[in-house]
């Protein structure tokens, strides 16, 4: 495997955006009050940043509750070793969802979550992406004799793709890290 980065993708601004992200990257901007640099990177492609955004209020909207969502973000980014997102997340679960540091700190590092919920979501998560979409049985099994329905496990697979297109544009293109997340980065 190369680590080798054969691209460079700079985070846009507004005024630097194809004009077809524009817009997007306002509403943005409205509602955030900033850009995190993921976004303004997408936005080199209008495609790029539109199937995102899309897919991401879709997982937004699903069944699994913020914290939930957060957690299984989490676990798919670590997992695929992207620092960006893995910063990102573990951000937004310490600051706006007040996640206790042990369990954030037990899914970057690979360390069973102390929580059985989360531990059977979070352990599906992590094997459906190391093993590419295959998980055991038993796996599945313990998602849902956590409490979680079967159908989750589809619903599972919206985050992870979600994660695998911020992940990957990382590992293509390494996206610099937001202020905002920077203390997470060697936690």
């Amino acid at each position: 495997m190369s680590t080798a980065t054969v691209l460079h993708f700079i985070p846009l601004t507004i005024s630097t955006a194809p004009d077809l992200s524009k817009p997007s990257l306002a509403e943005i901007k409205k509602s955030n009050g900033s850009i995190p640099n993921l976004l303004a990177t997408l936005a080199n492609s209008p495609v790029a940043l539109e199937g995102y955004r899309t897919l991401e209020a879709i997982w937004e909207n699903g069944s699994f509750a913020p914290r939930e969502r957060q957690l299984i973000l989490l676990a798919a980014s670590a997992e695929n070793r992207c620092s960006y997102c893995t910063a990102a997340h573990s951000t937004v679960l310490k600051t706006v969802l007040r996640t206790p540091e042990e369990l954030v700190f037990a899914i970057k590092h690979n360390i069973p979550v102390p929580d059985a919920k989360f531990n059977a979501v979070v352990t599906l998560v992590k094997e459906l992406v190391r093993g590419r979409g295959y998980a055991r049985q038993e796996t599945i099994q313990n998602f849902i004799a956590a409490g979680y329905r079967k159908e989750q496990v589809m619903e599972l697979l919206v985050g992870i793709a979600l994660k695998t297109i911020s992940n990957y544009l990382d590992h293509i293109s390494p996206i610099p890290v937001d202020q905002a997340f920077e203390a997470e980065l060697s936690k």
